[in-house]
This record gives structure tokens, sequence and C-alpha cells, in this order.
């Protein structure tokens, strides 16, 4: 049937302002410093890019009612299908915010924002000290995002009862460290928001309270209403924590390197290797046999000293006959915790041919500082890296 009889005949409901409108004001509600907003807002300047995507509207509107200063990337403003500025309209990708970041040196902008084509990811980049823009990824901002929104509650003794955050099983320990601090626990679920949105449930019916949920892919959740990764609502909250962190003299780096100085140095590096054609999945199903078959005992010279096999729902240490079950739905995913704390996962993508490994590691920050840290957490991503690759080549 055409428009006009679907309407006739009730069938048919135009989504109109009233929905942006409560949208608008339910983000706008969750700021949680509303007087440190209105007086300093015109202080601080935010570059955007929507990426040829959808998430100008609202996040022009929204973080014009704040009062702050948007400057949005004109050749990417207006939604286009063909994304002609990027290979890849993904926050995630330095080269998408390659535009953005050239208008943020220009203006001096203090924080520059992505939002993927559906806004419901954010990426950002922020001054680093020699005047270039530093790539913030996905688990430093939801770092930096758990460590604003925890501070702020316990601050202004906004703490709700039973608080619990939630993070994927490959986002970093980071967060939990920073929870714990706050008496706040942090559940864990498979990848993707629909796990997120189900653990929000049990928060609800077991009398708890949801603060954050965020996986390392840019999916971040700062409020309950949406019940999917949202990156305007994330966006007001970056926006706001990088003016409270100004208001202290500090950029979000600073605030970042303040965070590693406390619970150690976090960094994360992936690695895919893709098996197209007939026999791709058979080639990946034979990785993932070969580690259950024998489980690496060291990785990149660390012991190996737990296993969690998400396939059985197992976890045990090395070379013990005592297993623990595990509380998460069945998967085919493997991960391995070394000895200082580093964790490695490998999983096998469930939309493409390809097999992923997360390392996510930690290293304590000692007499040589956060620049000695860093030095050698790269030192053994490396080396934990060509183990794995001796495995997929």
């Amino acid at each position: 049937m055409d428009a006009s009889e679907a309407k006739a005949k009730g069938l048919l409901s135009i989504l109109d302002s009233a929905v942006d409108d409560a949208y608008v004001a339910m983000v706008k509600s969750k700021i949680l410093r509303p007087a440190l907003i209105k007086k300093a807002a015109s202080t601080v300047k935010i570059v955007y890019t929507p990426l040829h995507g959808t998430g100008a509207m609202l996040f022009e509107r929204i973080m014009g009612e704040l009062g702050l200063s948007v400057s949005t990337v004109p050749e990417q403003r207006e939604p286009d299908g063909a994304f002609p500025t990027v290979s890849f309209p993904n926050p995630e990708e330095p080269a998408a915010l390659k535009l953005a970041i050239d208008l943020g040196t220009k203006l001096k902008a203090d924080v520059v924002m992505a939002t993927d084509p559906d806004a419901d990811r954010l990426g950002i980049a922020v001054p680093a000290k020699d005047g270039t823009f530093a790539l913030v990824t996905g688990n430093q901002l939801g770092a930096l995002h758990l460590d604003y929104i925890l501070l702020s509650l316990a601050e202004l003794k906004r703490m709700p009862p039973k608080p619990v955050c939630i993070k994927s099983i490959v986002t970093t320990d980071f967060q939990a460290v920073i929870a714990a601090k706050y008496g706040v626990e942090c559940w864990e679920c498979l990848t993707g928001f629909k796990w997120i949105a189900e653990l929000m449930r049990k928060i609800e019916k077991e009398g708890k309270s949801f603060v954050y949920g965020t996986e390392e892919s840019y999916g971040h959740l700062v409020e309950t209403e949406v019940r999917d990764k949202d990156g305007i609502s994330a966006a007001a909250i970056t926006a706001e924590m990088t003016l409270f962190w100004r208001s202290k003299g500090l950029s979000l780096l600073d605030r970042l390197d303040q965070l590693y100085a406390e619970f150690g140095f976090y960094e994360e590096k992936g690695i895919s290797k893709y098996f197209e054609g007939s026999s791709g999945m058979g080639i990946m199903s034979g990785i993932m046999a070969g580690y259950r078959k024998t489980q690496p005992e060291t990785l990149g010279s660390l012991k190996v000293v737990k296993i969690r096999d998400l396939s059985t729902l197992e976890s045990w240490a090395p070379r013990s006959s005592v297993r623990e079950k595990v509380d998460l739905p069945e998967s085919d995913v493997l991960q391995w915790r070394l000895e200082d704390g580093t964790l490695v996962t490998v999983r096998p993508s469930g939309t493409e041919p390809k097999i992923k490994f997360y390392i996510l590691c930690r290293t304590d920050v000692g007499a040589d500082g956060l620049a000695g840290a860093r030095l050698r957490s790269r030192d053994k991503i490396t080396a934990i890296g060509a183990d794995l690759r001796n495995v997929i080549g």
C-alpha cells in the first residue's frame, strides 16, 4: 500500500521532533556537573566529524544547547552513503580522522570527535605536548569515562546503590581496577552490546545500579535509556570530562598518565589473519583445535598462569586437574592469563573469515617511570605477537 493509505489505517507513524526532543533532554540530563558546563563551556573548542553519517544534527544541537563550541568538518557533515572523503568511515581508523585533526590543528581545538555513520560509536583525538593530536583508543576512552563518572559520583555523593559497570571479555582490565578503587563491581560479557544490554537487565533484577558499559571497539554507554552503544551521549560526557580536567590544569592525556602511574601501564594490540575461500573456516577451526590440544605454556617468554575456554565454560591453571566453571555464554574463545597480568584472547570472527587475537598488556610502572613502562610493554607485545604469528603465519 502507499503511504497515505498506511497512515489512514494507522499502520505508519513518522518519527518526528518529539523523539529528538526526548532524546536530547535525556542526554542533557546525564551531565554530571551542569554548573561547570554553564560556567566554562564557551572556553572549550570541539571539532567534530560525523564521517558523512547521521550524527551532525543531534551532536550539534546537544553541544549547542549545552553552550559548547563545535566546528564540524564541512566536507564530511552531510550524509553521503558513498563516503567520498574516507576509505573506511570508521572512527577506529586513524585515516578517517585526518580532516578533523587538520581542522582541529588549525583551530587549536581541545578535542576532536568522530562518530561512525550511524553515530553509535565514538572516537576522539586530543592535543599532545608536541602540538600534534594523539588518537585515543577505545580502551583508553573507556577507562577515562569510567574514571570520570565514578570520581564525580563519589565526589558529588551521588553514587547509586550497588553500582556495576560492564565490559566485554576483550576490553582492558584497566577498567576493572578503576572500578575496584570505588567499590564498584565490574561484570564482563561476550563481545557485542546485546550482551551488555542483557547484563543491564540482570543488574536491575538484582536491585543493583548500572553506571557504565563499554567494549574496546569504540562502543560506550553512559545511560540506561538507549540499551546500546551510543556515540552522542558518550560525546556529551567526553566534552564535560575534557572541560573538568582542563579546569584542573590537565589534558585527557595528562589524566591518563596519572591513572597509569596509579594502576600500571595498560596497552593493547590486535592481530587479525584472514583465511579466504572454502577452506578458510576449516583452517581457523584447525587453529583453535590445535591450541586446545596443546595449550601454550608461555607467550612472549611469559608463563601462562590461567587458561579459560569458553567452548567448555571452564578455567584452570596449567597442569592442574581442578576446573572452575565460567559464568558466560558458550563461545569459541580461548584466553590465556600471563604471569604479569597480561591477557591474550583468540577467537574466530563471527562475521568475517578471519581469526582475531587481542593482546591486553599490563606493565608495572617502576623506577624508569612511564617512559620505561611503555618501552617494556612494546617489547612484551612484540614478543607475544611473534609467538602468535608462528601459529597463524
